[in-house]
């Protein structure tokens, strides 16, 4: 689509993009975009029936349950039910809280299924709905977020965490979409979603950074729910000169939110993660994974590792002594040492002992981390010094990224690893057969059935 300029009534950006999206049909996608979707779907179930077995939620949930109980939706692992609003919070923080969901880079750093997944789980179980319906919703959703995104280059320098701000618009369109909003409503929907939109970069590394996810489904849905009713918002919240991509970020670009729209769907261009990390920790996990794969020489006979990665790894993960697991998830020097040490980066290496472990500690200290403007975000270049040796390897695609694709096995395989130890081996693999079958089950509540 050519550069338009937008003369005094012509509709908004964010009206062109609610209309479109209205209109939208599951007829319109690819069988490719609805597998994308499934996989993303799959992806995340697994991700936050583990991160059920995080203490983190069980404060959210003691505390939700001061306000009385509502038995509305179900908790994904925890056998209890909660008000849908709640209950798309507690399951949307449970989807991000190990940092292991799916992850979208093209021009953004977003988790996009925790909130659009959990806000669209709660909705779904309000009344009767179809898989397609539901697989077309979260289509949706995830095109708001990521558009929005794109709309705001510089949001996330500006230290916004993405998945809390740009969750909120994706939650928003999904259950919009799920409820039939017609094109106004469904731009006061994100209008009303933009102005609860949070997040800060401030708290990685606490409880604080998967509540974002989860508030962002929750507040999606209700932003969907009051635009039903009637509520209304501004008609040009992401490109008005108060609007989202003027305040959220120092450049604005917001013809990006209709440009090929309906054309091309960006969960076709979505991430999945091997590593329970930060998703920019990846190439030089890989990296790491492949010297320890070689195995080289024994650990006490290094003498230094040197790592180069792109700028955004030392602005988001430049920490050099993790304070705890959650903390290490952020860390650079923890991600090179433990993927050296164990030749894996999966959830135990991201626990507390692992952080404290005396081997590790050596290691970080002999890890020198430099930045390398011509890396893409998926590279990584890593030399190992023993000896007056030395060993080099250069990743040119992280493994989960569109370059370097997880197969559909890969994503199996994780998901029966997460999910098992919550629901038992016989429901992760019915799940697993289901979602291959997905569009041909008559609702969706046959799936949710299995995730209590």
């Amino acid at each position: 689509m050519g550069m338009h300029i937008r003369q005094v009534g012509d509709a908004t950006y964010t009206e062109d993009f609610a209309k479109k999206i209205s209109e939208t049909q599951f007829e319109d996608l690819s069988d490719q975009t609805i597998h994308s979707a499934k996989r993303g779907l799959l992806d995340w179930l697994g991700c936050a029936l583990m991160g059920s077995k995080h203490p983190t939620p069980d404060i959210l949930i003691q505390t939700l349950l001061e306000n009385g109980p509502s038995e509305q939706s179900i908790v994904l692992g925890k056998r209890k039910r909660l008000s849908f609003l709640d209950a798309a919070l507690v399951n949307g923080q449970m989807g991000h809280i190990l940092d292991f969901d799916d992850t979208h880079m093209g021009g953004v750093v977003l988790h996009a299924s925790s909130p659009t997944l959990s806000a669209l789980m709660s909705e779904s179980q309000r009344t009767r709905t179809s898989p397609t319906d539901f697989l077309l919703a979260y289509v949706c959703g995830f095109e708001a977020g990521v558009r929005v995104g794109q709309s705001s280059p510089d949001h996330h320098a500006g230290g916004w965490h993405l998945t809390g701000t740009l969750g909120h618009f994706a939650a928003s369109v999904a259950v919009g979409k799920l409820i039939g909003l017609n094109a106004q409503q469904m731009s006061h929907a994100m209008g009303i979603a933009a102005t609860q939109a949070c997040g800060m970069q401030q708290n990685r590394g606490t409880m604080c950074k998967s509540f974002h996810a989860g508030r962002a489904a929750s507040n999606g849905l209700l932003a969907a729910r009051l635009a039903l009713k009637g509520f209304n918002s501004s008609l040009e919240i992401v490109e008005g000169k108060r609007g989202f991509s003027r305040i959220y970020s120092a450049r604005s670009e917001p013809s990006k939110m209709v440009d090929q729209l309906g054309v091309l769907w960006e969960i076709d261009r979505n991430g999945f993660k091997p590593y329970a990390c930060g998703v920019v920790l990846h190439p030089a996990i890989d990296a790491m994974i492949e010297l320890h794969r070689l195995g080289v020489c024994a650990l006490e006979d290094i003498d230094r590792i040197e790592v180069f990665v792109h700028p955004l790894v030392v602005s988001i993960t430049g920490t050099k002594v993790p304070a705890n697991g959650l903390h290490s998830k952020f860390s650079i020097y923890h991600s090179v040492a433990i993927a050296l040490v164990d030749g894996q980066a999966g959830l135990a290496q991201y626990s507390d002992d692992r952080v404290s472990d005396l081997v590790v500690e050596q290691i970080r200290q002999k890890i020198k981390v430099q930045v390398d403007e011509t890396l893409e975000r998926d590279q990584a270049r890593a030399s190992l010094f023993y000896q007056g040796q030395h060993q080099e390897v250069f990743i040119e695609h992280a493994t989960g990224t569109i370059g370097h694709p997880m197969s559909d096995a890969d994503l199996e395989r994780k998901f029966v690893s997460n999910a098992e130890p919550v629901v038992g081996a016989k429901r992760a693999a019915k799940m697993v057969q289901l979602m291959g079958s997905l569009e041909s089950l008559p609702e969706m509540s046959a799936l949710w059935e299995l995730c209590e």
